[in-house]
């Protein structure tokens, strides 16, 4: 029976059953689903972009740590407390490599065609630049370290508000939700200062402290706006020169102004210009850095990257400070790497500048601008040979 049944095409009893028992799912073809998934986020977490953008933000971030570290340094063990001079020591050396390269070139990227077709948008630009680091760092006077940590994160939807207006960058939800991750892991850490004690003082007006971070936030967001759209567009060097140039007669000015008796109060000692030595280094090299980590990827992504600085400066503060450690920093740490990967998975959209519609008639000035080039064209004459050597002339 079963020879008679494989003639005719039938399969035979055996194979029936196979076959009904291979139509229900076995555990090992069903298990390597969770395997796929986790294969799938590895291909597109695990990218040499996404980790060449953490380690050029955490770079930054080390540039960032050694500001503060230096700057507490010299105002606890020193009593020095001149930000401005600080800033303007910076800007000055902006000024002496970038500025000084602009004064070389020739043609239309030199530094007088710079001057004379964009001065006014870089005084502004110095302006936005000095006052937002001398809020942030003014703010410390008034309020305490949880506001200063939580309102400066104000800056991140301003950027990216900016971003969407201005650079016409479109966001995705992942983007929003990394972000997300991101402030979280900022409220963890600034839970975790509270816990280790970190609040000494409540500040002499909290009020006047909290304005002065969502300005300095405010001014941080236009000056890495306008950072990304120089670089991505103009160049680094035009960037960093300009922000110099300006950024030095700003802050020179405001310096002459406002800490000038804290100047004379300083008792200089080797120890002391080694401090302002190592800030103006860390500061220029954050600058002269922040540019190329931004052309490669973005003003919004650099500045989430950045949120570890304040954890980078806790860890140097447990041996310097005797701060005392929490295990929620390291925590905090891995929820703003997570929501950084998160941010960085997916490359935001650019969207496409709008174009202006064309005309469907072409109207009164149309017809007469044709009429009138109609007029003006010279008519085109053809010849014709035809039999019987007849010419015949026409004219188009």
């Amino acid at each position: 029976m079963e020879e008679a049944a494989a003639a005719a095409g039938a399969p035979p009893p055996g194979a029936a059953a196979a076959a009904a028992a291979g139509a229900e799912p076995s555990p090992e073809a069903a298990a390597p689903a969770p395997r796929r998934l986790l294969a799938l986020l590895g291909a597109k977490l695990c990218t040499w972009h996404i980790l060449k953008t953490i380690i050029l933000g955490q770079m930054l971030s080390l540039f960032i740590c050694g500001t503060a570290v230096t700057s507490q340094y010299l105002a606890e063990k020193y009593q020095v407390n001149t930000p401005m001079f600080q800033s303007f020591i910076n800007y000055t050396l902006l000024l002496l490599v970038y500025t000084t390269m602009l004064a070389f070139r020739t043609g239309g990227d030199s530094l007088w065609q710079i001057l004379k077709q964009r001065w006014w948008k870089y005084i502004l630009l110095g302006v936005a630049d000095v006052e937002a680091n001398y809020m942030i760092v003014k703010a410390y006077q008034y309020t305490t370290l949880t506001s200063v940590q939580l309102l400066d994160c104000f800056g991140i939807p301003v950027l990216m508000a900016l971003s969407w207006f201005i650079l016409r960058a479109r966001y995705r939800l992942i983007h929003f939700l990394g972000v997300a991750v991101c402030l979280l892991g900022v409220g963890t850490m600034v839970g975790a200062d509270i816990l280790a004690g970190r609040q000494d003082s409540e500040g002499s007006d909290v009020v006047i402290g909290d304005v002065l971070v969502l300005l300095g936030a405010s001014l941080y967001a236009i000056s890495n706006v306008s950072e990304e759209y120089i670089v991505k567009n103009l160049s680094r060097v035009e960037f960093l020169g300009m922000v110099g140039l300006f950024g030095t007669i700003v802050s020179g000015l405001q310096l002459a102004i406002v800490e000038h008796r804290e100047i004379t109060r300083i008792q200089w000692n080797w120890k002391v210009a080694l401090l302002f030595t190592v800030f103006a280094l860390c500061m220029f090299g954050l600058y002269s850095f922040m540019p190329v980590v931004i052309k490669v990827t973005s003003a919004t992504s650099v500045n989430l990257g950045i949120l570890t600085a304040d954890l980078y400066s806790l860890f140097f503060g447990l041996f310097l400070f005797y701060y005392k450690f929490s295990g929620l920093y390291i925590l905090s740490f891995v929820i703003i790497m997570v929501g950084f990967i998160l941010y960085c998975s997916t490359p935001t959209l650019t969207a496409e500048p709008t174009a202006l519609p064309q005309p469907n008639s072409t109207g009164l000035d149309n017809a007469a601008l044709k009429l009138e080039e109609g007029e003006s064209e010279t008519p085109a004459i053809t010849v014709q040979f035809t039999r019987g050597e007849t010419v015949a002339v026409r004219t188009d």
